[in-house]
């Protein structure tokens, strides 16, 4: 495993000086000083300029770029630059332009234009991906590889055709497998050469779009050929960079981004990178699951916030500004999140084209003495001061959040139950039950290993592969908890139904089968009446989209539907299976639902965080090398009191926290407490404990609603 090595978190950004003067670059310099930034991202987007023609380089702007980092004292992320086709290339290489969803083949423009199949494309890409590493690798400023840039979209011209009938020899083995998992004898579709499959698009098995297909198996498989052949392109520009250097590579990912399944590619990367632009200013919870989802892609390992606005974005229909603080307030999250570099998109803003307003750590006239750059320079401060501190900490999660890219997939372009079910946002009002709750948790892959997990969660589990089922089973056999959801367990790996009463494999450890599945418009809602052991009822949620007929089969009833023809059927159900528990959750309840079902479980294994009924406040670990760090974020709008769940000292402002002091957090206040090593009334439950609690007493902010 190859990190980058530094002295504390490193802060700076995206940096195009070619774009500039040299004049402008003195200033820029100064700036950047005032602003504690010691870690600069360069050569992104500059493969016009590195090779202006296919036989020539010229690394020489780029060489000096290097040298002036190098002598301000600042480190840089070297691009390989091949984020965008030089038009040249185009004009040479026709096929390097992708073909698109609707079989139209595109012309230069834009960018993530190329097509990952091009032979032409591929091998130039590589090329200056080894003659940028040749040049730079003993680079004194060099600290990371920064391989393109946001990999993504998708082709479907004659290249990639080929690639994918060579993709699916490979996985399927033999034309009458590949016939079986797509169930081809339907509609007349088994084939009997591999010349005969053509790419899932507009002109073949799709209809209004790309969720809307004939065959799942055939779209499936070309979702992961897609994530497949981009990867080849990173690992052939990764394999040119090894040919010269053994410093860290990566390239930035894109949080729960669709079209490419991060966990396949996670093993390719040195450090995991992303950037992160939330759709709106009330995303804190949306991005903790992204910081957690990237921290998650290599077993913990801390990843790299690679870039983020400091001000505004430029994409958007709206771009709101951030208000002050919570730039700072976002950034100390990542951090929180297992963060170990706060950097920006972009260091000075560009003056022509599409991000000409997207915002910089310097506007258009460089200036120093506005709100944003005074709050970009505070944290730079902040940061410094904090040198190495929690670089490296790791989360001792108890708690793990099942993401799968190919559940995402399979659901998404299935044709019912319900259109409107999208995966992403029934794994975000999970995972902000869990956040709200305070509970440290791991977001993982369904392969991951899950035996130091007291709690499993599983929200449409749609697609279960291999030995997952037989491994939840074993999580709640020794005591632990599983929760999962509506439309699991429908599916095998070729996106096949299984044989089965729904929950399928899962029905064994969940104790229940469902008898039927009804679907209704999103306006339409069906209470759902949970309940204590006692019987009381503690609240009636909202449930939504989807609605599973439940039929117990072991399983106690904890809520029931209060309308329609299954009015008083089973809506939520808990199976005690050896030692543990596992919840089935039939339909989409609201977030008052998801939350008090998320808390029982918590509480039993006492989970719940120490600020679970303080709203909008955060609470994240990190240990580094037998320390304990707190992070403490505020998100709310108005000032909250809680009571310090520890004793340390607050690293951003030097002052003591005592234990059980009472302290007043103001909106996007941020404490980071390196704990006491005495303080053993806040240390974590060794895992495996299992307690008796009464959820009701503890911290249940949501449970008394009815």
């Amino acid at each position: 495993m190859i990190l980058p090595s530094t002295r504390r978190i490193p802060y700076g950004g995206d940096y195009n000086p070619e774009q500039w003067p040299e004049e402008v670059w003195a200033e820029d310099d100064a700036a950047f000083d005032l602003a504690h930034i010691d870690t600069l991202t360069v050569g992104v987007f500059a493969w016009s300029l590195t090779q202006p023609r296919e036989d020539v380089y010229d690394l020489d702007l780029l060489a000096q770029i290097l040298d002036r980092a190098h002598a301000q004292g600042r480190q840089v992320c070297l691009a390989t630059g091949t984020g965008a086709l030089p038009p040249w290339l185009a004009r040479a290489y026709p096929e390097v332009c992708r073909t698109d969803f609707e079989g139209r083949r595109h012309v230069y423009g834009q960018r993530h234009n190329a097509c990952p199949s091009s032979p032409a494309y591929r091998r130039l890409a590589a090329a200056l991906a080894g003659a940028v590493a040749a040049r730079f690798a003993d680079h004194p400023a060099l600290l990371a590889w920064h391989v393109n840039n946001e990999y993504g979209g998708a082709c479907y011209c004659d290249l990639c055709a080929a690639e994918f009938r060579a993709w699916l020899r490979q996985h399927h083995g033999s034309l009458d497998a590949l016939n079986d998992a797509w169930n081809a004898t339907f509609w007349s579709h088994r084939f009997t050469a591999w010349e005969e499959i053509v790419p899932p698009n507009a002109l073949s098995e799709h209809w209004r779009g790309p969720d809307h297909t004939a065959f799942q198996g055939i779209t499936l498989d070309y979702l992961r050929f897609t994530s497949d052949n981009l990867l080849r392109t990173f690992r052939e520009e990764k394999a040119a960079i090894r040919e010269h250097s053994d410093a860290p590579v990566t390239t930035n990912f894109m949080g729960m981004y669709r079209p490419i399944d991060y966990h396949r590619w996670a093993d390719d990367l040195d450090v995991v990178s992303w950037d992160n632009y939330p759709p709106d200013e009330r995303s804190a919870s949306r991005m903790a699951l992204a910081h957690d989802l990237m921290r998650g892609l290599k077993g913990g390992q801390p990843f790299w916030l690679m870039e983020q606005t400091p001000t505004v974005t430029a994409s958007r229909d709206v771009n709101p500004l951030k208000r002050p603080g919570v730039m700072r307030l976002w950034s100390w999250q990542a951090v929180a999140h297992g963060g170990d570099a706060v950097l920006f998109f972009q260091m000075r803003q560009s003056r022509g084209a599409c991000e000409k307003y997207h915002g910089a750590v310097l506007n258009h006239a460089g200036r120093t003495d506005t709100r944003s750059f005074r709050e970009v320079a505070a944290l730079g401060e902040e940061l410094e001061r904090l040198g190495d501190a929690l670089l490296g900490g790791r989360t001792p999660a108890r708690v793990a959040l099942l993401f799968d890219w190919d559940s995402w997939w399979a659901v998404e372009i299935s044709d019912g139950p319900n259109r409107h079910v999208r995966y992403p946002a029934v794994l975000v009002d999970y995972h902000r039950a869990l956040w709200e709750a305070g509970a440290q948790l791991d977001v993982v892959p369904v392969t991951a290993d899950l035996t130091g997990y007291d709690v499993v969660v599983a929200p449409l589990l749609h697609m279960v592969k291999g030995d997952l089922a037989s491994r939840l089973e074993a999580v709640v056999a020794r005591g632990g908890s599983v929760v999962t959801t509506v439309l699991s367990g429908r599916v095998d790996e070729a996106a096949n139904a299984f044989l089965s009463d729904v929950p399928g494999p899962l029905a064994r450890l969940l104790g229940v089968r469902v008898d039927e599945t009804d679907a209704r418009p999103p306006a339409a809602a069906n209470s759902v009446t949970l309940t204590e052991d006692d019987g009381a009822a503690r609240l009636v949620s909202d449930g939504t989209l989807v609605f599973d007929l439940v039929i117990p089969d072991g399983a106690d009833v904890v809520g029931t539907y209060g309308a329609d023809f299954y009015a008083g059927s089973p809506a939520v159900t808990r199976n005690t299976f050896g030692d543990g528990e596992a919840w089935y959750v039939g339909t989409m309840l609201d977030g008052d639902g998801v939350a008090w079902v998320v808390r029982r479980v918590l509480a039993r294994h006492g989970l719940l965080g120490p600020y679970a009924d303080a709203p909008g406040v955060e609470h994240a670990v990190r240990q580094v090398d037998g320390t304990t760090y707190d992070l403490v974020l505020h998100h709310g709008d108005e000032a909250v009191e809680v009571v310090a769940h520890a004793g340390g000292t607050d690293l951003l402002t030097g002052g003591r926290i005592e234990h059980g002091a009472t302290l007043t957090l103001e909106p996007t206040d941020v404490v980071v407490l390196a704990r006491d090593d005495a303080d053993a009334a806040s240390m974590p439950t060794p895992a495996g404990t299992v307690e008796a609690s009464d959820p009701a007493a503890a911290g249940q902010g949501r449970a008394g609603r009815t």
